[in-house]
């Protein structure tokens, strides 16, 4: 039986999507001069909880967001999507590659400093390099997280090696980005290397201070001003580039946000204005951010031919303080358990809002099961382009889906990764999941769910039980025996859309059994 997201079934609903676009079927490879191709815009907030959005949940949420409540309202909310992991390193693989990040050396975990070899293999197909085939701009504005190595200044280097005990001076060589790299150090395997035209932003949050611009360290920074400068820099692309845009060079603005992740430095005119302390302030000033770059696109005349996405990398880390959140009424991930690193839907279900003036119905609600991996094949679909059987293994077009012509689920099933590297998949209203605990980092851990007699494999009905209170794997043994079976495909073809069997970088191992135990 063909897979429900076979790419013969979508062929109709691809046609009815270029006629409503105005693109001929039979010439997609040159719609460009025909009719503008829209900018994309995608916005990835760091550790933004489903349920920190206003307009996610109105009864259990007490943080405001009206841009983020706005762009709902303008456009379509998915109520069902998911980062590729409960973690930062591996959502961004997935999302710029269409590919689950699991597949590669990176099993569990995050990239730890600046100086990790690239993630992205250098010949893999992503977002930014598809687009660039196809005329677009491409800049990353923000947090990359995925990887490059580095030169440092020669006076860096001596430096450290003069202040370093003998047989020191290697070792302290190797740590040096975890304060920031050096200014004048050169990035090597950085984002210009995997498809992006511009590159401003840092590697992450414990190198936040050094800013970074293309190639090269150029400055370093207090990291509460990260964010105020970030969208600076994001408001200026817009500008920069509206004339360009609207003579038919699109751009893809990726924008992945430094915020809310630790360390939560909302800046002083954002200082108590929640009423939550300071992540409920950083919330605030993120969602503020979004309004600004929505109001650049407006002041510039590209919101109409400009398609807006903004999501988040995964669930609400517990640094946000959630016990004392949810004393005051505040509950980050709604009515989900559990949160960052955790296989639970918490750690993975993440907002999804997305934009497009005429092409998407304003104040729509899709319930498709989605993932951060699919926007790859929803960008190939959009271009008319066929990707090739090495690229987007694992990503699904929701192109269908943004314009309203499919109902049909557009997806076989998701597969979730937690912190420790443990799996779940969820198929319709089933979830499995394959850990005794939360599989990171909120109780009970693994060791103590194991110690405690929990069974090894958790089920969910998440239709009638989506807090996942309920583990019914006793019940459902031929369930569980299927998405077993399907998940162990997944893995042994190297893909899970339909396509010839592809590598993975590493051998995997669907039963760890060795989980940390703690955070």
């Amino acid at each position: 039986m063909r897979s429900p997201h076979s790419p013969l079934r979508l062929r109709p609903a691809l046609a009815v999507a270029l006629a409503i676009l105005g693109l001929p079927p039979t010439r997609v490879t040159s719609a460009a001069a025909e009719t503008p191709r829209p900018n994309l815009v995608y916005i990835l907030a760091d550790d933004l909880g489903y349920g920190d959005v206003q307009a996610l949940n109105p009864t259990r949420g007490k943080i405001k967001t009206p841009h983020l409540d706005r762009l709902a309202a303008q456009g379509m909310t998915f109520t069902d999507a998911h980062s590729g992991s409960s973690v930062c390193t591996p959502t961004r693989y997935g999302l710029l590659t269409g590919r689950y990040a699991w597949r590669t050396r990176l099993q569990k975990g995050v990239l730890d400093g600046s100086d990790d070899p690239p993630l992205i293999a250098a010949d893999r197909l992503t977002v930014p390099a598809l687009l660039k085939q196809h005329g677009y701009t491409t800049a990353a504005l923000g947090k990359w997280h995925l990887g490059f190595t580095s030169e440092r200044p020669a006076s860096a280097v001596a430096a450290v090696a003069a202040a370093a005990p003998a047989g020191e001076a290697t070792k302290k060589k190797s740590k040096m980005g975890d304060a920031g790299l050096p200014v004048g150090s050169r990035i090597i395997g950085g984002p210009i290397t995997r498809g992006f035209d511009y590159f401003w932003g840092c590697s992450n949050a414990r190198t936040m201070s050094g800013l970074i611009e293309n190639d090269r360290v150029i400055e370093n920074l207090p990291p509460i001003e990260m964010l105020p400068r970030l969208e600076r820099q994001a408001v200026r692309y817009i500008a920069d580039h509206a004339v360009a845009a609207k003579s038919g060079k699109p751009f893809f603005l990726y924008v992945p946000l430094t915020s809310p992740h630790t360390p939560i430095l909302p800046a002083p005119e954002w200082q108590g204005q929640s009423g939550l302390g300071a992540y409920g302030d950083f919330v605030l000033q993120t969602d503020a951010v979004v309004g600004n770059i929505l109001a650049a696109l407006d002041a510039h005349g590209l919101a109409e031919n400009t398609l807006v996405i903004f999501t988040a990398d995964n669930g609400c880390s517990p640094a946000a303080g959630t016990p004392a959140l949810e004393k005051q009424g505040h509950f980050a991930s709604a009515q989900f358990r559990g949160y960052k690193a955790d296989i639970w839907e918490g750690g993975h279900r993440v907002p999804f809002f997305a934009r497009w003036p005429g092409k998407i119905k304003p104040a729509s609600t899709s319930t498709q099961l989605i993932c951060h991996v699919d926007l790859l094949a929803t960008c190939a679909d959009l271009l008319g382009a066929k990707l090739p059987p090495s690229a987007g293994e694992d990503s699904v077009s929701l192109l269908p889906a943004l314009l309203g012509l499919d109902r049909a689920p557009l997806r076989e099933a998701v597969v979730h990764h937690s912190i420790q590297g443990l799996f779940s998949l969820r198929q319709g209203p089933w979830k499995l999941a394959l850990c005794p605990g939360s599989g990171g980092w909120a109780a009970p851990l693994d060791a103590a769910a194991r110690q405690a007699g929990l069974p090894e494999i958790q089920l969910y009905d998440l239709a009638a039980d989506p807090a996942e209170s309920n583990n019914i794997h006793a019940e459902k043994p031929a369930v569980v025996a299927r998405l077993r079976a399907l998940l162990a495909r997944y893995v042994a073809e190297g893909r899970s859309t339909p396509g010839p069997r592809q590598p993975n970088d590493a051998p995997i191992d669907l039963l760890k059994t060795k989980a940390a135990a703690t955070p």
